[in-house]
């Protein structure tokens, strides 16, 4: 053979050899959980932390358009967490419509499905803000469901199973304004007791829910006793907040001044005790004419605090704020049992908690009159669970004539709080409720699967959910 010939196959076969050492190199994908996170789009960090055993659990940075509809606007950080189970479970994924705890934690339809968790901080609370944000532009319910929407399409590449979204309170709206946009995203909703603030500017509902809302007309008379005994002593409890507010350094430049934001401390009370507290304590009500004034400062600590509306608390909760005053709606206040006491009345509302440099410039009336018209005559597979003594409950969705067929369904909780769940709900209708999250999360319905109802809770992996950790300094959400 023509030794130029042996050349060339020599050169042929080492070239050969050379590349396929390389083929598998730059073929091999990640093999550890945490690589293959980060090598999905949009992740630009990940933090493995401890969590129970038969989890994983990261912290993680994920990178969004400031404008979804301008890219040139740029990019900021979003931060996520992953409570990983197993890729072959469903994927839940979950906001509070705040900021996302990085501690460990699972929703209950989490817990129904065994599954994973992806939690998404909604933008704008920080760390998850945009440098020199355009607050009316870039603060929507259309980007916010886009960014989930993103962050959802990125992770499918990874959890191929059914998907289904979460949230309670501002989070249980988010789910729902996600669907309305992207309604085949996900396989199906559970809203935790999501208000449905359609009709702003007429709160008859909240007025005529809150005038007799529970049972037992003596505690509802005890809570207005409590607020007319500070709001007739204004020179007593004023300066009990200022000695307060100076010890811990509060100011109330936002509200406009000390005593109007202690109004609002008062005027919450009595929505906020029907909110978080069964009436089962209404016992811990004191007596507005026996208590002493410490006892009366005290309630109101745990209930509805008078520095409540000092701005250093404002500050972490203005994104929900300016939402309220821009598109979400909000009640107005519940003064009809203290109005002739107060100083300022019609000023506990949104627009006012927000700084005068953010404030939105208008109200946008079709954004939930839209949501609320999807919800009624078009949503699908929608799971909502209310509380039968939450104020929020008052303006609940409602999912129309046709919404049995569309598998839209609304259960109360009876006597419930803001943290009513599933698992509080009658036998039968909580064995129908966790059936249908099965149905959607792609799990089989079978008899024993009933008979064995929700899996047992993990201790601190299933703790309170975030929506009710909020301070009481801003109770209403």
């Amino acid at each position: 053979m023509p030794r130029r010939l042996l050349s060339g196959i020599a050169a042929l076969a080492i070239a050969l050899t050379t590349w396929l050492a390389l083929v598998p190199a730059a073929r091999s994908a990640p093999t550890d959980l945490a690589d293959r996170i980060a090598a999905l789009p949009g992740v630009a960090s990940v933090e493995e932390r401890p969590v129970a055993e038969g989890f994983r659990f990261f912290v993680i940075g994920f990178t969004q358009r400031v404008d979804h509809d301008d890219p040139g606007k740029g990019t900021f950080t979003q931060r996520l967490t992953l409570l990983h189970r197993s890729e072959d479970r469903p994927m839940i994924m979950y906001t509070s419509g705040y900021n996302v705890s990085t501690n460990p934690g699972r929703s209950e339809p989490a817990r129904i499905v065994d599954g994973n968790q992806l939690s998404m901080e909604y933008r704008f609370f920080t760390p998850s803000r945009p440098s020199n944000p355009d607050w009316e532009d870039e603060l929507t319910i259309k980007q916010a469901a886009t960014d989930q929407h993103v962050i959802i399409e990125s992770f499918k590449q990874l959890y191929d199973q059914n998907w289904l979204t979460t949230g309670g309170s501002k989070g249980g709206m988010t789910a729902t304004y996600h669907r309305r946009f992207f309604p085949d995203d996900v396989n199906g909703s559970v809203p935790y007791v999501a208000p449905n603030d359609v009709l702003d500017s007429r709160d008859e509902a909240y007025d005529s829910f809150l005038a007799g809302v529970g049972t037992d007309p003596a505690c509802r008379d005890r809570l207005v006793g409590l607020q007319r005994r500070v709001l007739s002593d204004r020179d007593t409890w004023d300066a009990r907040v200022a000695d307060a507010s100076a010890q811990a350094g509060l100011t109330y430049r936002i509200v406009g001044n000390r005593w109007q934001a202690i109004e609002s401390g008062v005027i919450d009370l009595y929505f906020a005790f029907w909110q978080y507290t069964p009436q089962s304590e209404c016992g811990s009500v004191p007596d507005p004419d026996t208590a002493t004034d410490d006892q009366v400062w005290d309630f109101y600590e745990a209930t509805s605090p008078l520095t409540g509306y000092a701005d250093q608390n404002l500050e972490r909760y203005v994104p929900y704020y300016f939402q309220a005053a821009y598109q979400l709606g909000s009640p107005k206040p519940y003064e009809d049992r203290i109005g002739d006491l107060l100083q300022y009345p019609g000023t506990n509302i949104a627009r006012n908690f927000v700084p005068r440099s953010v404030r939105p410039n208008r109200f946008d009336w079709p954004a939930m009159r839209d949501i609320d018209r999807w919800v009624r005559t078009s949503s699908e597979r929608m799971l909502y669970v209310y509380g039968g003594n939450d104020p929020w409950s008052a303006e609940p969705f409602t999912c129309g004539t046709s919404g049995a067929s569309r598998e839209c369904f609304r259960f109360f909780v009876d006597g419930g709080t803001h943290g009513s769940n599933i698992e509080q709900l009658p036998p039968a209708e909580r064995d129908r409720a966790v059936a249908l999250v099965r149905s959607w999360a792609g799990l089989d319905d079978t008899i024993s699967a009933r008979r064995t109802g929700l899996p047992p809770k993990i201790d601190g992996l299933d703790r309170e959910p975030d929506y009710l950790e909020a301070p009481r300094a801003v109770p209403l959400r």
